[in-house]
Order: C-alpha cells, then sequence, then structure tokens
C-alpha cells in the first residue's frame, strides 16, 4: 500500500502521520521540546532542538511503518506553525532562537505602527492584522533591541523554512507561510515593498517563495540513513499548520469551516479570494494556487483550562483523566453559568480585538458561585471567543456550509457540544489524526498527482460524529453571548491602565 508522511512542526511538539492512498493513518509519532519563557513577552524556540524533533518523528514513523511490511513512503509533506522568525548568518548558522508566534515582545513597535495609521494599509495588501504575534513587528523589534544582530544576519527566516535548509541546503518560503508574515502582498504573491521598507529588510534577506505544492528530490545521505529513508525521497514544501488543518479536518471546498481548539485555537473558512474585513478583525492567508483561509486566531484555548486547574485549583490538568473531571465538574452548573462570564484574555487576545494587552475578567461573580460555576465560565468564555471570530468571518465572507472540529478539545464531548449548543450550528468530527499532519500528507498526495483537486480528498474521511444543537441552551447561550461581545470596550482602557501601573517602565 502507498503512504505519505505528514509531518506538522508546531509550537510545543511536532507530529507525524502516514496516510495512506486509501485514508487508512497507518502510524503516528510526536516529539516535544520546551519553549523559552524566561522574560516577560518572551517565547522562543532551540532551532536545533526543533530539527531534532523533526527527524526523530521521521525515524519513529518509519520503524513503525516498516514493522508494517509498507516500504519506503511516496513523500514527506511540511506543515509548521505560522509567524516566527530565526536570524541567520551568513554561513548558515542561527544568531537567534526561534522567536514564536506567542512572543509579545514587539507590542510597542506594533503600536507604533498602529499610532502611524500605517496599520489598515498593511492589513488590506497582506492579509495579517498588525499584531506583534508578526514577522514584520518582531523585524523592527529585533532591528531596535539587538541592532548588531540585525545588521549581522544574512537572512530571515521562519521554522519550516530552518527545516527545509537543513534537508536541502536552499532558503525557501511558501506562499502559505509567507503570507502570515505581514510581509506578503497576498494578491500579487510577491514581497510587498512598503513592507520591506518598513520592516528593514529587502527581499535578498529573505527566502525564495515558492507554491505550497513545491517540489524536492533528495535528502542528505546522513539523514536518510538516521531515518531509514531512501536519499532520493520526494520533499514537498506543504503550507501553514493553520491552513492545514481546514484540509485535514475535511474542510476542502469553498464555504467549509474548520473551528479547532487546542492549546490555542482558530476558525478559519476556506474561500477562492481573499476577502478583506473593514474592521480588520480577520486574517487572509494563502492555501494553494486557486485558495485562500480566511479566519482567525485565539491565544486562549486549552492553555487557558490548563492555567485556570493549575493556579486556581492545584491540579494537573495534563494528568490522565483530569479534563475530563473539570468538564463533568462544570456540568454540575446549568447553560451560563448562572449568571457568571469570564473574558478569557489572559495572555493577550488575536482575533479578533488584536490587543496583546488584552486581559481576562470574571464579571457578574457573587456570592452564589462557586468552583463548578468557575470552570464553567472559563470554558463558556472560550466558547464565545470562538463565535466571536466565527461572527467576523461569518459577516465578511458568508454563512458558513459546513463546520468541522479539530483539536484537544475533542477529547471532551461535553465541551464540543456546549460549542454547537452556543453556535447553533451542527459540529462534525471527521478525522481522528493530527489535523495539520493530516492536512500535510494529503497536499503531499495532491502534489504527487493522486488527484488534482482538493475536494477529491473527501475520500480520505469518514464522518466519525456529529454533534447537533440543543435549540433551548442556544437561546439561553446567545443572551449570555450578547453581553459577553460588550465586555471587552467596557473593560478596555481599564485593562490599559492596570498594566501601567503594573508595569510602569
Amino acid at each position: 500500500m502507498r503512504f505519505f508522511i505528514g509531518i506538522d512542526i508546531g509550537t510545543t511538539h511536532t507530529k507525524a502521520i502516514a496516510l495512506q492512498s486509501d485514508g487508512f493513518v497507518a502510524g503516528t509519532a510526536v516529539a516535544g521540546y520546551e519553549p523559552i519563557t524566561d522574560a516577560p513577552g518572551k517565547h522562543e524556540l532551540k532551532p536545533d532542538e526543533v530539527f531534532e524533533a523533526v527527524k526523530t518523528v521521521w525515524r519513529e514513523l518509519m520503524q513503525v511503518i516498516k514493522s508494517k511490511g509498507l516500504g519506503q513512503p511516496e513523500g514527506i509533506a511540511f506543515s509548521s506553525a505560522m509567524h516566527s522568525l530565526i536570524a541567520m548568518d551568513d554561513r548558515g548558522y542561527p544568531l537567534t532562537n526561534c522567536i514564536t508566534w506567542a512572543d509579545l515582545r514587539s507590542q510597542p513597535q506594533a503600536e507604533n505602527i498602529i499610532a502611524a495609521g500605517l496599520a489598515n494599509d498593511s492589513y488590506r495588501h497582506t492579509g495579517t492584522p498588525v499584531h506583534p504575534m508578526s514577522p514584520l513587528c518582531k523585524l523592527i523589534w529585533l532591528r531596535e533591541e539587538s541592532p548588531q544582530i540585525f545588521k549581522q544576519a544574512a537572512k530571515f527566516i521562519g521554522i519550516k523554512e530552518y527545516v527545509f535548509y537543513q534537508l536541502t541546503g536552499q532558503y525557501l518560503v511558501d506562499q502559505s507561510i509567507a503570507s502570515a508574515t505581514g510581509l506578503l502582498d497576498i494578491r500579487t504573491r510577491d514581497w510587498y515593498a512598503p513592507a520591506l521598507k518598513l520592516a528593514g529588510v529587502d527581499e535578498n534577506r529573505l527566502s525564495g517563495i515558492v507554491s505550497t505544492g513545491y517540489t524536492h528530490e533528495g535528502i542528505g545521505k546522513d539523514i536518510a540513513a538516521y531515518t531509514g529513508t531512501d536519499a532520493n525521497v520526494l520533499l514537498v514544501m506543504g503550507a501553514s499548520d493553520g491552513c492545514l488543518a481546514n484540509i485535514g479536518s475535511n474542510a476542502l471546498e469553498p464555504g467549509d469551516c474548520s473551528i479547532t481548539i487546542g492549546t490555542s485555537g482558530a476558525v478559519r473558512m476556506l474561500t477562492d479570494q481573499p476577502a478583506t474585513d473593514e474592521r480588520s478583525r480577520i486574517f487572509n492567508y494563502i492555501l494553494d494556487e486557486t485558495h485562500y483561509v480566511c479566519g482567525g486566531p485565539l491565544n486562549n484555548g486549552g492553555a487557558l483550562v490548563e492555567w485556570y486547574a493549575g493556579h486556581f485549583l492545584q491540579r494537573d490538568f495534563r494528568e490522565k483523566g483530569a479534563m475530563e473531571a473539570l468538564i463533568k465538574q462544570a456540568a454540575t452548573v446549568p447553560a451560563g453559568a448562572e449568571g457568571l462570564l469570564f473574558l478569557p484574555y489572559v495572555r493577550g487576545e488575536r482575533a479578533p480585538v488584536w490587543d496583546a494587552g488584552a486581559r481576562g475578567a470574571l464579571v457578574g461573580l457573587d456570592h452564589r458561585h462557586t468552583q463548578s460555576h468557575a470552570i464553567r465560565a472559563v470554558i463558556e468564555g472560550i466558547n464565545y471567543a470562538v463565535q466571536d471570530i466565527a461572527m467576523a468571518v461569518k459577516e465578511t465572507v458568508g454563512e458558513p456550509k459546513n463546520i468541522f472540529v479539530s483539536g484537544g478539545f475533542l477529547k471532551s464531548s461535553q465541551w464540543v457540544q456546549w460549542l454547537a449548543d452556543l453556535l447553533g450550528h451542527r459540529l462534525q468530527v471527521a478525522a481522528a489524526a493530527d489535523a495539520s499532519a493530516m492536512g500535510a500528507a494529503i497536499m503531499g498526495w495532491k502534489a504527487a498527482g493522486l488527484f488534482s483537486d482538493l475536494s477529491a480528498a473527501r475520500q480520505f474521511f469518514q464522518p466519525l460524529q456529529t454533534y447537533e444543537p440543543d435549540p433551548a441552551h442556544h437561546e439561553k447561550l446567545q443572551a449570555y453571548y450578547k453581553i459577553y461581545t460588550g465586555l471587552y470596550n467596557q473593560l478596555q482602557h481599564s485593562f490599559e491602565k492596570l498594566g501601567r501601573l503594573r508595569d510602569p517602565s
């Protein structure tokens, strides 16, 4: 049986799957690494640790595959997290760690772009809202805070580019990853000159742009020997993890929507052209030659529940059964947590407010509320944040036809049901495998010619489960959601004042 390997390079883990041509997932592997967070706003990864994780999951998966007698893969396709930045010297060595999307140290630079009135033009051309997550802001921060490193750097790249460079010796970036940098014109698919000028770089210091279906044949003998793969294996560039999560969750046609809630989360809809939101609430990223992905990410997904459990309940959310126990406790109180709302912006927020200084808040707390109410309010707060983005997407590109869900929150069928009740829409679970790695493997199969159009990839999916909304719960939750939508605007200035008191420098 023929198979393709999809590798997803994430912020905390790298995952790999082997996807057969009949849609069967023949094996999986995962390897983790710890982010470096030893300063306020700092969030970095060691590039070599990430590359080692890529080789590790590749090797482990090949061992699983060979034990099943499946032989060599048709190829390897890649997915990775967006918005990362690494400065490289002229010998091909990193001058910095990988600065991830979660790094917020460029918040002052983002605020300066907004204050200068440049944010709207940047968003309309690049599809990426101005925010500390973007390499545009990170480059300005690096130039201002570490001028020697900025001057010395021969290339500025992301983590997938780093991995591809280690494998091939070439600096290449796919259009999907490039479209999330704030530096690419998503309509011309070339570097956007005003953004480069703002960042202080020219295109010679960036990678060459290629399509998401770009292929390269061959890897070094040492990597081939380590992974147990033929040296002439086909590499497929692939796309970003967000775009590929759509593909890997069966959202394959314009109008199909994907909702992911893992450590963070996102709402994304497939479109056939970029769609500009007049309020700059959502992104537009390139998927392939004919598809875009319109949507928005949230910082505060499952990590928020883990944070609450650890800091307020002294529970290890990662322990087996911990999530189920929390959900079960939350289910002892009714929808709406009897008037308790939680604004979930504990780590700042991206869509739809794009405010790294946003904060969380419990609103409506009174003497009747218990820990169970608070847990339910936290989970519902994440769901409200998802609906906030979903509404922005709907207003920009229209009503979704299908909604597919993926991510770690699928471990709790109760949580998924609560989200269905809130949205008032059927939710479909279409794949058990990691959605981004699955999407990468599908992109690989497309590049290898198994099918010519992404919609044909439906052959890889069988609906696993559907969740139908409860109309009564939907009506009740929508009443609370209407109150939730006003909280951020009412509290924004208070967050700013508290931030200045907390960090007077």
